[in-house]
Parts: C-alpha cells; structure tokens; sequence
C-alpha cells in the first residue's frame, strides 16, 4: 500500500546501511536507504508515515545537523540515532533536539526493531495530528474576520460580554458569530472549539 509507513535508514558506511536494511525488511518493513543525510533532505518534501534511522556521524550532513534541518522544517517524523562507542555526548544533544531514541554500537537486533516500531506508532500518532491541524487550518479559512476575533475571545476565555465591548458589537451580535464559528468549525461545544483552536495554534486575544 503506497500509505505504509517506511523506514528511512540514512548512514554513509554501506555495510552498515545494507545489514539495516536486511535486518529491516526481514522484519516486513518498507525500507528506503540514503548514503548522506543530503540525499535524504531532498525526498522531505513527500515524507509521509514513517520513521527515520540515522548515523550520528556523516560527511557533510551529520545526524545533529539533520536533526536541526528537520526541526526547522516542523517535521513530525520520529529519529531514532545510530552512535558509535563514546558518542554518547552526541546521542544526548541529539535527544534534547528532537531524536526519539539512541542506539549504541554494536546494538542488539531485537532492540532496534522494538524502537523502530516504538518509533512508527509515534509517527502514525504525529500523523494524525498533521492531518488534523490540516482539516482545522481549512475550516480556519472559512471564517470571517470578525468570526476569526470572536472565536480569539473564546479561546482567552472571554464571555461574550467581554467579547462585545472590545469590539464594539453588541453581545446579541457576538452570539451570532459564535454560532456561526461553531458550525463552520464543526465544533461539538465551547471545549471542543478551543481544543481545535489550539491545535490549530489560534492565539487567545488578549484579556
């Protein structure tokens, strides 16, 4: 199925990177291979479900800097780093910005396969909640400007009285552009408006 989620194994020792990809696809996992981390940057423009397995030491490209690269690009696709003997400083910066999980050379087969579907049932789960705050940032365009302040005031947890003075409207008005949100949000209640406004990163007007 084109959907499945792939593991992309990025290291630059081709040895390595084959016995990954046996090991992988032994295990009944799409797997792609990349010999640089630049290679990989290319084909993030249509990364879908799926997880990452790097080498934290590459020309070029390391598995730190691929990680920041990532980061920067609001990638939600899971890390796991490959590190050699005394990189551990370098598994602990690579965890603080961003990586799921380490693995020390020579790691265990059966560990590795245990993070890498740790590492897909986390992606499937970002997945979700990229689709999600896709749909909500749709449902976003739809509203007016003054649908788009109201629905600010909501979530700062302004009552519409509140709502209405600061705009200049009546509170009569201000509940016709509520409901008009609600419906156009396709929200369930007041809880379910603000969690999708979060989701959807909606900053609360100021109180």
């Amino acid at each position: 199925m084109p959907n499945d989620p792939v593991v992309h194994v990025i290291d630059d020792d081709d040895a390595a990177r084959e016995s990954l990809e046996f090991l992988l696809r032994s295990a009944k996992l799409k797997v792609r291979t990349y010999d640089s981390a630049k290679v990989f940057l290319e084909d993030v423009p249509i990364l879908t479900a799926g997880c990452i397995i790097t080498d934290v030491r590459m020309p070029d490209v390391s598995g730190i800097d691929l990680l920041r690269r990532l980061r920067e690009m609001n990638s939600s696709v899971p890390v796991i780093v490959i590190t050699g003997h005394g990189d551990v400083p370098l598994a602990v910066e690579a965890m603080r910005i961003g990586a799921i999980d380490f693995l020390e050379k020579p790691y265990d087969d059966d560990v590795l396969l245990a993070a890498v579907q740790l590492a897909l049932s986390e992606g499937d789960k970002a997945g979700a909640r990229d689709i999600e705050k896709a749909e909500l940032t749709q449902r976003l365009a739809t509203l007016s400007a003054r649908e788009r302040e109201v629905l600010e005031g909501l979530v700062a947890g302004q009552p519409n009285k509140i709502i209405a003075f600061n705009l200049g409207i009546s509170p009569r008005t201000v509940e016709i552009y509520r409901a008009n949100v609600m419906t156009k949000m396709k929200a369930a209640s007041l809880s379910d408006l603000v969690r999708m406004a979060l989701v959807a990163n909606i900053a609360p007007a100021q109180k």
